[in-house]
């Protein structure tokens, strides 16, 4: 399941937090409705990404493991407005 993204971040190899930490700094740079793909093959990433979005404004349309790579699409939402 490909999802369209406006960006990507190869977080392969590097252990827990930096996939996490990493795709913040990347999602920062990105507009809302704009989408992130992440590569990690951190297993502790899964649960990481699955904890985030419970608890952000983002989404995570779809993620999926290819062999050793977990895929991850984080959408990034809009702030409210004050």
């Amino acid at each position: 399941m490909a999802v369209q993204h406006d960006d990507l971040l190869d977080a392969r190899g590097l252990p827990c937090p930096l996939p996490l930490l990493k795709a913040k700094q990347a999602l920062s740079r990105l507009s809302p409705g704009q989408t992130l793909e992440v590569m990690a093959t951190d297993a502790g990433s899964w649960g990481d990404f699955e904890t985030f979005i419970a608890h952000s404004i983002h989404e995570m349309p779809a993620r999926e493991e290819r062999g050793d790579v977990l895929h991850y699409w984080i959408r990034k939402g809009e702030e409210p407005s004050p």
